[in-house]
């Protein structure tokens, strides 16, 4: 699937390819702080971006780095370094009725005034960092 997306104030737009439409959450202290709450983001296989000279990254850890628009301060992605993998905020693509949450994982960082409703797996940092392992 492709689609679109943009920061706050337009400045950074986007088009994704082999975007994945199995949302995860994160609750990880790290992805709090940045998003303002819980992240909810999706893989995609390729982007394209128009006005990527606004884009700035910070280097979030030794594994990943987190790209936001530098006019408006849009959160737009992280990438992990060693696969160039990137994962999208939910928030910044055009149609996100698109997505459906399949997943939450640091749930044992998770404050305990809010919770996801459905049926999904739920993992612990152990056990998720434990799956990564296992690829």
């Amino acid at each position: 699937m492709t689609a679109t997306g943009r920061c706050l104030c337009g400045a950074v737009r986007f088009e994704a390819t082999d975007v994945d439409t199995h949302v995860h959450g994160c609750h990880c202290s790290m992805c709090r702080t940045w998003s303002g709450g819980p992240m909810l983001a999706a893989s995609v296989g390729g982007v394209r971006f128009e006005g990527g000279e606004h884009i700035r990254r910070y280097d979030s850890s030794e594994w990943a780095e987190r790209g936001f628009c530098e006019v408006c301060g849009s959160n737009l992605f992280y990438r992990l370094k060693e696969s160039d993998r990137c994962i999208f905020c939910m928030g910044a693509f055009d149609d996100p009725a698109v997505f459906e949450l399949v997943g939450e994982i640091y749930v044992d960082e998770k404050p305990p005034g809010y919770a996801f409703a459905g049926e999904h797996p739920r993992q612990t940092g152990e056990e998720f960092l434990a799956s990564l392992q296992q690829c």
